[in-house]
């Protein structure tokens, strides 16, 4: 267990700190917030849908496809989105919060630290790669709908031409759908395109965490420390705690059930801020959960491996 203790911690205390870094950069004006806001820009629409068509373009999932486990991660990825939305209606009060708290809650790292996680844990990627190809597009089609409809809370008609206006030329989902082609008629793109993709794609994680830093204003924060408090609990321990047990009962077991557990468990990914920022929702709220996700996610998933590995189900 203290290995799989120091490697989470390995894995998301980075993440943590190159948002300190962002920061630190900030109050020795080396990173103004003029510059962070630009740079959200530029992830949103450059670094991140880049990155995300390279990841489905490189994607072979016709091997090993499993459509029990292809079809499990779907529904629930789908289920647990619109039950935390439904709650964050429900009990949110302030509903300019409801897209950030929503999509901070449901969104995991997956594709950023799943097959690293699942290596870890169980040796091998195993079914991460096809658990990526299932969860992660819908991670981003459902945050686009949820965030859109949260950016135009209070209208007294909601245009729901605007909605998918929004939806069809969101850049991320353009990202996804670009890729999708390459992956399924297994081109492969010329050495140079490829080089110029993968390094574009590499700039999108931490130019987002510095921007998150360097944006970071400690007195906002403090006013949203309990919904991001409540949002990373949600994300770290309720959906595992509701959805691992159905896993476990229709028959998964081993590198399924461990990326399941990622799937579910994994902390918030900086997505969800530059997301939430240039889409007209809650940007404090979003970075907030990120940075508590992020801290907490080294004990959590820590917890759930000990307990599956108890039960011996990995």
């Amino acid at each position: 267990m203290l290995d799989s203790f120091v490697f989470s911690l390995n894995s998301t205390l980075p993440v943590f700190l190159v948002i300190v870094v962002g920061k630190l950069l900030n109050k020795f004006g080396l990173f103004s917030k003029e510059f962070a806001s630009m740079t959200d820009k530029f992830v949103f629409k450059a670094a991140l849908p880049i990155l995300l068509f390279k990841d489905i373009s490189e994607m072979d999932f016709t091997k090993d496809f499993d459509v029990k486990f292809v079809a499990f991660c779907a529904v629930v990825t789908v289920c647990m989105f619109l039950l935390v939305w439904a709650v964050a209606l429900l009990l949110v009060k302030d509903k300019t919060m409801v897209g950030s708290f929503a999509q901070g809650a449901a969104r995991g790292s997956a594709a950023i630290l799943g097959i690293a996680l699942a290596t870890n844990i169980y040796g091998s990627s195993g079914l991460a790669p096809l658990m990526i190809f299932s969860a992660v597009p819908l991670f981003n089609i459902l945050s686009v709908i949820i965030l859109t409809f949260s950016a135009q809370h209070g209208e007294r008609k909601v245009d729901i031409a605007k909605i998918l206006k929004n939806i069809i030329t969101n850049p991320i989902i353009l990202g996804i759908l670009a890729g999708v082609p390459f992956s399924l008629l297994d081109i492969s793109l010329p050495t140079v395109i490829t080089a110029t993709v993968d390094t574009v794609a590499k700039t999108a994680t931490p130019m987002a965490l510095l921007a998150i830093g360097a944006s970071f204003s400690m007195a906002e924060a403090k006013k949203k420390l309990a919904p991001s408090l409540w949002a990373s609990f949600i994300k770290l321990f309720a959906l595992p705690a509701i959805f691992l047990p159905v896993a476990v009962f229709l028959g998964f077991r081993d590198s399924a059930l461990v990326a399941i557990l990622v799937m579910l468990g994994s902390p918030t990914t900086v997505t969800s801020y530059v997301m939430a920022k240039n889409m007209d929702n809650d940007g404090v709220l979003a970075s907030n959960i990120v940075m508590l996700a992020t801290l907490l996610s080294s004990v959590s998933v820590t917890f759930w491996v000990f307990l599956l590995r108890y039960f011996a189900l990995i």
